[in-house]
């Protein structure tokens, strides 16, 4: 099955691009700060990523989410190298990497099942992935519980993964998905 062509935004792949660097930017400094035992700040904030990812993926196709996820990861290095520990700016872009390309992949093999299915599953999926690899890079061998810390931050990424169904469903008539015309009559036959 040949990938459906989508059309771009300039202003949509832009605003992924500012909503993916500052999210990640400010879950960077805010990783730093622990609330308990259990979790840190940036659980809340960094979950927000996926639901950025998804939209993208839906309304401008893999090829718009997988540009936005380089783009901001890049922006957010840079960003988090000033705001962040190097440790935690390595181990976040890393986890970030391969999180995000991984939801665009799951997101776009579900994307036309029930509208729920793709931005839940793919988030889920992402949100494993990117808990044990940003967790064991970012603090083992630091004696701080990061164990803890992940397990935490995983249950709030369950949490607002669920949440952000609620947004995602809210902006699908604004954001209907952007075939070119070629593909947009092939689909239609």
């Amino acid at each position: 099955m040949s990938e459906a062509r989508f059309t771009f935004s300039t202003v949509g792949i832009a605003a992924g691009i500012a909503a993916m660097a500052v999210i990640v930017a400010l879950s960077n400094y805010l990783v730093q700060f622990a609330i308990n035992d259990w979790l840190t700040w940036a659980a809340f904030s960094y979950p927000v990523a996926f639901l950025v990812t998804d939209l993208t993926n839906r309304s401008m196709g893999p090829r718009a989410a997988r540009l936005v996820i380089c783009a901001g990861f890049a922006l957010a290095v840079v960003l988090s190298l000033w705001l962040a520990d190097p440790r935690i700016a390595l181990a976040s872009g890393s986890a970030f990497l391969v999180a995000q390309l991984l939801d665009v992949a799951v997101f776009n093999r579900l994307r036309s099942g029930v509208w729920w299915s793709a931005p839940l599953v793919s988030s889920t999926v992402g949100s494993i992935v990117d808990t044990a690899l940003f967790w064991s890079i970012a603090f083992v061998g630091t004696g701080l519980p990061w164990q803890t810390w992940a397990l935490g931050d995983f249950a709030v990424k369950m949490a607002m993964t669920a949440l952000m169904l609620l947004p995602f469903r809210l902006l699908m008539p604004a954001l209907p998905p952007r075939f070119d015309k070629k593909s947009a009559a092939q689909a239609y036959d």
